[in-house]
């Protein structure tokens, strides 16, 4: 309508307020330390296991856990790089010591070995799709009897969500997850102090409890 006044009838320039319908705050949808126990639980897959471990362990998009590489588990420094992630942005995120050993274990006991990636394709002998690791989740929350209508990516509210009930400062939360904005963090609110060093990963207190096992 600008475009119309000015150019097409050459009236003056005008400017307008012009307010923007809000758009709707939708919660993270969350699954509980007993809902995760029956998700993990529900799984024999070695390498199925060690990926759903690993989103939840370091909050982890799909297509993050998808692209992993061996390179980027440094046990050294217990770091995980995740590189080129959303935003053409690399960032590091803690490595659980539980998630260490399973990753471990799976390399040293799943029939394939991956040569480049974390979870290779056997086929392809390059990353698994993302599609795959998605229906890895939802064939492991059928079988679990998990009625909730969520997906893989729940896993990484679950660990935002039970790293704020801990009493994690949600600044600390922001820069596991990669936000830009605090504000998209704040979805998960409650704000405490701790340092980031001193962070364990929520996959290590639910090991801790005996109701997951590898």
């Amino acid at each position: 309508m600008k475009f119309y006044y000015e150019k097409v009838l050459g009236r003056e320039k005008f400017f307008w307020e012009i307010p923007r319908p809000k758009k709707r705050m939708i919660l993270p949808k969350v699954l509980g330390e007993d809902e995760l126990a029956r998700l993990f639980n529900a799984l024999g897959n070695l390498k199925h296991k060690a990926m759903l471990f690993t989103a939840y362990s370091a909050g982890l998009r799909v297509s993050e856990v998808a692209a992993l590489k061996i390179k980027h588990i440094d046990s050294g420094r217990m770091q995980i790089m995740i590189e080129n992630a959303k935003g053409k942005k690399d960032r590091y995120v803690n490595l659980s010591p539980v998630l260490l050993d399973i990753l471990r274990s799976y390399i040293k006991n799943h029939k394939y070995k991956p040569k480049e990636y974390l979870f290779e394709s056997e086929e392809t002998g390059f990353a698994y799709p993302i599609r795959t690791v998605q229906r890895v989740f939802q064939n492991a929350k059928q079988k679990a009897g998990i009625s909730k209508s969520v997906g893989i990516h729940s896993l990484r509210h679950s660990f935002a969500t039970h790293l704020l009930e801990k009493g994690t400062d949600i600044r600390y939360i922001k820069d596991l997850l990669g936000h830009f904005n605090i504000r998209t963090t704040e979805r998960y609110l409650h704000v405490a102090r701790q340092q980031l060093v001193n962070i364990k990963s929520p996959l290590d207190d639910l090991w801790e409890t005996g109701k997951i096992e590898w």
